[in-house]
């Protein structure tokens, strides 16, 4: 349970940094879906290391091989099953961290909790983990794009620099026009200087990463338990790195009156219940109204710095760590494909949940 992700749509995955190799198994996958195997890939391929000098220069394919659940290229309703291997592990680059807790990871609490831990690229607790939810929301976004479903997610700030426009005044289609998926050029330029800057120090930076969920259907998301915005919360937060996250207004919204974040009903010109403003973030009382969903998910700076900090070991010793091994200076940019990822595999495990809910949804 631990390992999960979904109630319906449900992804399991399993898996170390330095361990042969990384999978998972998606439950709830509708049968008869015709899937386009090669979009699977070229969303690993958005995430995957290696892919600019900003990130971490660790070399994987994140080839993944799917072992069931698939006929002819057609969903058949039961368990896709799947691996992506490691292949470019330098695990000896991490020998001098063995019995070392290293600030802000996961070693102390690993260690208390199950009394040992992989201390090779942190193990279970690595960024690699998120390589098999790339997959399982691959598959989720191309359901949803059937249903008129689009998501779309871009870095909005790294460190002080902010990209302070609206969504809707952006052209997302060049999202992927830069390495550090901004659809801004001139502000793009000024992250990834500041990135190749901090890089050289051997520090990390931090950043937002904002989602947009267009085409959304009403009545998404339980009132109390599964609300749709709980839900995404839990999602985003559960990413290696997330610290925060806010939906429509955020945190915004509680320094204004209510006369001002109100969103105004209104009909469109096809008959339709709609509102003049979408301060709520496309969602009311936790359920979908059919708005835009937008909300931002901030990330940490990387907490492996490649200059010396002082820590102790697990015995309680003082000691100077000097870590080695390849390491984003920033995982704003690589964490794009993993909140679109997320975003889709709520979605969609939000709808299937919605169809039993009433008669009216059958």
């Amino acid at each position: 349970m631990s390992n999960s992700f979904g109630n319906i749509f449900r992804l399991t995955t399993f898996g170390e940094s330095h361990g042969p190799a990384i999978g998972g198994v998606i439950d709830g996958v509708p049968s008869g879906f015709n899937l386009d195997l090669d979009a699977i890939q070229r969303e690993l391929d958005r995430r995957r290391p290696g892919q600019s000098d900003i990130v971490t220069a660790r070399r994987e394919s994140d080839t993944v091989t799917l072992l069931s659940g698939i006929f002819e290229g057609m969903t058949t309703g039961t368990p896709i099953g799947f691996t992506i291997p490691n292949s470019d592990q330098h695990s000896a680059d991490y020998d001098n961290m063995r019995g070392v807790l290293r600030p802000s990871h996961a070693d102390f609490t690993y260690t208390t909790k199950y009394g040992l831990r992989d201390h090779r690229g942190g193990g279970r607790s690595s960024a690699r983990e998120t390589a098999p939810r790339v997959v399982a929301g691959a598959i989720a976004r191309q359901i949803l794009s059937r249903l008129g479903v689009t998501i779309q997610a871009y870095t909005s700030q790294v460190g002080d620099i902010k990209l302070d426009i609206p969504y809707t005044e952006l052209d997302l289609s060049l999202v992927e026009s830069n390495a550090v998926r901004c659809p801004h050029e001139a502000c793009a330029l000024r992250m990834i200087d500041l990135i190749k800057e901090i890089k050289s120090q051997g520090d990390t930076i931090g950043g937002v990463v904002t989602c947009v969920i267009k085409g959304m259907p009403v009545g998404l998301g339980e009132p109390v338990g599964q609300k749709l915005h709980a839900m995404l919360g839990a999602a985003m937060l559960s990413i290696n790195a997330a610290k925060g996250f806010e939906i429509g207004l955020g945190f915004d919204g509680a320094g204004m009156r209510g006369s001002e974040a109100i969103d105004p009903f209104d009909i469109d010109q096809e008959g339709h219940v709609t509102t003049t403003a979408n301060h709520s973030g496309g969602v009311q009382g936790g359920i979908s109204n059919g708005a835009d969903i937008y909300f931002n998910v901030a990330f940490k700076p990387v907490a492996t710095l490649l200059r010396p900090i002082e820590t102790i070991s697990e015995d309680g010793k003082p000691i100077t760590l000097q870590a080695r091994g390849r390491h984003d200076p920033c995982v704003v940019p690589r964490a794009v494909p993993v909140v679109e990822a997320m975003a889709a595999m709520t979605i969609l495990d939000a709808w299937l949940m919605n169809k039993s809910t009433s008669f009216n949804q059958l």
